[in-house]
């Protein structure tokens, strides 16, 4: 009897796990447009009322003005459409980029924990890549055009190997709030911050090296 609910409770448990790990819910209805005023606090946006949704609601021009590359060290800006700029994206499970790249610049190694990425290519040569969990490396270089998939979670890289002119992506992400996550700045600039200890054993660098790498990530 004790080894039946134990039984029950695994297969419980993996359906609660397997309902979790789903990527955002399907919509019950033909659009749900973010009442972005409402005081509710939900995983999503509550819908407007159906009856006051306009065309305004599904266009934006969030991607049209080039981000500023000069914000950050890495030389990138990514611009992203939002409940705030596009409300008729809520419950759509999915997210448009505008990435722009300095000459030389670099959208560093970093993961979207909750999406995959299909990335194109419309300005300059762009090398992109990224790692699975084996640790083996996949890369292309990218020209107008071109497009590369970044699998959900997975760390990824865009490198502008232009010396001297800007690159220009649009990728497409499969979540509504894919989150983004750089691994060297999660690392060295969390907080709190992770112990120097941890740091030095994981990389095996020096407490010297850390507080230089903390200096330079503006840690």
């Amino acid at each position: 009897m004790k080894m039946c609910r134990l039984f029950l409770q695994l297969c419980l448990g993996l359906t609660l796990l397997s309902g979790l790990a789903k990527p955002d819910i399907d919509p019950l209805q033909d659009y749900c447009i973010a009442d972005t005023k409402s005081p509710l606090y939900l995983n999503g946006a509550p819908c407007l009322n159906p009856t006051l949704a306009h065309s305004s609601h599904f266009t934006t021009s969030a991607l049209a003005k080039a981000g500023d590359t000069k914000a950050n060290q890495f030389g990138f800006s990514v611009t992203l459409t939002t409940l705030a700029n596009l409300p008729g994206i809520n419950t759509m499970g999915l997210t448009m980029a505008r990435v722009d790249i300095a000459a030389d610049g670099l959208v560093p190694p970093h993961s979207h924990p909750r999406a995959s990425e299909v990335t194109i290519c419309l300005q300059g040569v762009i090398l992109v890549g990224f790692v699975d969990t084996s640790n083996r490396l996949f890369t292309q270089k990218l020209e107008p055009g071109d497009s590369f998939v970044f699998p959900r979670g997975l760390i990824h890289f865009l490198y502008n190997m232009e010396p001297k002119k800007p690159a220009l992506a649009i990728s497409g992400l499969s979540s509504q709030n894919p989150g983004a996550q750089i691994a060297s700045r999660a690392a060295f600039v969390s907080n709190p911050p992770i112990p120097e200890v941890v740091l030095e054993k994981a990389f095996q660098i020096s407490h010297q090296d850390v507080a230089k790498i903390r200096k330079n990530l503006g840690g």
